[in-house]
């Protein structure tokens, strides 16, 4: 039987994926923003796309759900950007792809909605879902990359590795 070695992630490595994923994360977050602030809501108004979605226009002064809106937006990023330095530090040291890929997610969002609240007061948010009269807080693609890359992070913290991973029999093997 050959076995194969396959080389360790660096802490390059794995900045070498996940900044790429945050940095076009916050583009995609940040280029959505423009396009509805500038034109599709002019003027502001509720547009409905289908029976469960709207686009709308609304500045968010807190954070989830609006807690803590009375919170200066000083410490409010200087919070967020604490939180993004200890996701590098967790980057740098992150020991697969599906890590690296959810903290780059994580980090583009959070630094989208800094930005957010440091040329608006505000993060702009503007995807609204809803059933019959109940509507989902607005949110934005920075949160939609942020509970996606916390969703992955759960996803591998059960996914099996090593020697827990069930694999089929390969019947050539030899042992």
């Amino acid at each position: 039987m050959v076995q194969t070695q396959t080389a360790p992630h660096t802490s390059a490595s794995m900045l070498r994926l996940g900044l790429p994923i945050a940095a076009a994360w916050f583009l995609i977050d940040q280029v959505s923003k423009w396009w509805i602030i500038n034109s599709v809501m002019q003027p502001p108004r509720v547009i409905p796309v289908t029976e469960f979605f709207n686009l709308v226009l609304w500045h968010n002064t807190g954070v989830s759900f609006g807690l803590f809106g009375d919170t200066s937006p000083w410490m409010l990023m200087t919070f967020t950007l604490a939180m993004v330095i200890g996701l590098i530090i967790w980057l740098m040291r992150a020991a697969n792809r599906l890590t690296a890929i959810a903290l780059g997610l994580i980090i583009g969002g959070a630094l989208a909605n800094i930005l957010d609240r440091l040329r608006h007061g505000a993060v702009t948010d503007f995807l609204d879902f809803y059933v019959a009269a109940y509507h989902w807080p607005a949110f934005n693609l920075a949160d939609v990359g942020i509970v996606s890359g916390v969703s992955l992070l759960l996803l591998e913290s059960v996914w099996p590795r090593g020697e827990g991973r069930v694999r089929k029999a390969d019947p050539n093997s030899i042992r």
